[in-house]
């Protein structure tokens, strides 16, 4: 079995969303369409933002029912540069009993969590 190579998480805009990551990341999209923008990262994964409302089948689940993750080495520089871009932020910086972490909140609802995995 392969493992995945693309993340997709279905928007309002996508070419909206594509300005948010491409300020949230710091890469452009090497797509961007009305119904569908991708961006590949330097983990070779690639993420996609399609049109919740040219996605078939249809979605089902709402946003929020999952996250998108980041390994930072620094917790608090990245929640204070969010805070900063106006992110709206679900839960503050705390240790947790994997780490440090906060989550974010993208426009259209999806979560972002930042952490660093606890030092042994």
């Amino acid at each position: 079995m392969t493992q995945p190579t693309l993340f997709i998480l279905y928007v309002d805009q996508p070419l909206a969303s594509a300005a948010f990551y491409a300020t949230l990341l710091g890469c452009e999209p090497v797509e961007a369409q009305e119904t569908f923008a991708m961006f590949r990262l330097d983990s070779g994964v690639s993420l996609g933002l399609w049109s919740r409302h040219t996605v078939v089948p249809a979605p089902g689940a709402a946003a929020g029912g999952g996250e998108l993750a980041f390994h930072v080495e620094d917790v608090d520089a990245v929640y204070r540069d969010w805070v900063a871009r106006g992110l709206p932020i679900l839960q503050q910086p705390a240790e947790m009993d994997f780490g440090r972490t906060f989550t974010a909140q993208d426009p259209d609802g999806h979560r972002l969590r930042v952490y660093r995995m606890a030092r042994a």
